[in-house]
């Protein structure tokens, strides 16, 4: 239904901002109506997902839907199983490590994350949402989408990057997970930042989950992210049971 489709976008798209928002730029930003705009608004706010600031007549999140949120992590297995494993592989390795949802080529969202002990903190929280295809956990998305060369070309226009590797290096990087079985993000994404990715497969060998791991580009040498990725691979495998 297109009030609903609505209502999601708008959720979004608060979730996305930084700071609350006016209805003109809530209702520019996804080009809506503003009286449709308005009028979703009005319910969201009654139902306790949104909330609006009297003074500025600006709209944010509400506490209603971290109930929603408390309810999935709370009927989902995964960051359960998932977490001793994140622990066990940042204390080996001194790097983040997080536990993700592949929601098709939309989105991946974090289930579960353990901190390095080192300098390095990267902000992410539970919850949060990444571009499916950006990242190293991306090329594994990409890998098993089975899309054509020519679908993921249009599909990577449209991504956003701190220093953006050409088209040709990045589809030679996404079919190259087939042989290694992982992939790595070296500074694309986030500079001076690499990133490896493991997938987590069912039994029809699609990825419905993905583990990473974040280091400073300068200590995750390449013989260091091979040595990472096989600890990471058998982590997954036993994750996959």
């Amino acid at each position: 239904m297109p009030a609903v489709s609505r209502a999601l976008s708008i959720l979004r798209l608060l979730a996305g901002s930084p700071e609350p928002m006016t209805l003109k730029t809530i209702s520019e930003g996804l080009d809506l109506v503003t009286s449709t705009c308005l009028h979703i608004l009005r319910v969201l706010v009654d139902e306790g997902m949104v909330k609006l600031e009297p003074g500025t007549k600006r709209y944010s999140l509400d506490v209603g839907v971290l109930s929603l949120a408390r309810s999935v992590v709370e009927n989902n297995p995964f960051p359960v199983r998932v977490q001793s494993a994140l622990d066990r592989i940042a204390e080996r390795w001194n790097v983040t490590t997080i536990g993700m949802k592949v929601s098709g080529l939309d989105d991946l969202v974090v289930l579960s994350l353990a901190r390095s002990k080192g300098p390095f903190r990267l902000y992410v929280e539970v919850g949060s949402r990444v571009p499916a295809l950006t990242s190293a956990t991306g090329r594994l998305v990409a890998h098993y989408s089975g899309l054509s060369d020519s679908e993921l070309r249009r599909s990577f226009k449209s991504l956003n990057w701190e220093n953006p590797p050409s088209f040709d290096t990045w589809l030679k990087e996404v079919k190259s997970v087939e042989q290694k079985g992982f992939a790595v993000d070296r500074g694309n994404y986030i500079n001076g930042i690499s990133v490896l990715a493991v997938p987590i497969l069912d039994s029809q060998r699609r990825i419905g989950h993905a583990l990473a791991a974040l280091g400073l580009a300068d200590t995750l040498t390449a013989s260091t992210l091979r040595s990472l990725a096989v600890d990471m691979q058998v982590e997954a495998a036993a994750l996959a049971q």
